[in-house]
């Protein structure tokens, strides 16, 4: 099982970001995929679920509005489309299968600064 996330970098408050997980070693299309955020000296924080077929989708109350979250099951893949970021989504930004403490990659760091 191997989840690998890119797509962060440095961006200004009210840019965009879209980070990427690819997954590989498992049937990718049966689980839920949950992307988790971790802030400097804080602990994990859950942002968003998408259920296995893509269909139904839920986030924080925190980046409800701003992040997208979607996948494309032919692609193992999933996204995380960030719009308006400020800098309090400032962190280490990675996905999980199935559960908040599932199997996790490595992150993608994104900082939000002007």
């Amino acid at each position: 099982v191997q989840l690998v996330e890119s797509g962060g970098g440095m961006v200004q408050p009210g840019g965009s970001l879209r980070l990427s997980c690819a997954a590989s070693g498992f049937a990718f299309s049966t689980y839920a995929m949950i992307w988790v955020r971790q802030a400097p000296g804080k602990g994990p924080e859950w942002a968003s679920t998408i259920n296995p077929g893509g269909t139904s989708t839920y986030y924080a109350d925190s980046v409800k509005g701003r992040f997208t979250i979607s996948r494309d099951n032919a692609k193992n893949t999933l996204y995380l489309q960030m719009n308006s970021l400020k800098p309090e989504d400032t962190g280490l930004y990675y996905c999980a299968r199935g559960a908040v403490n599932g199997v996790r990659g490595q992150g993608t760091q994104v900082t939000v600064s002007s």
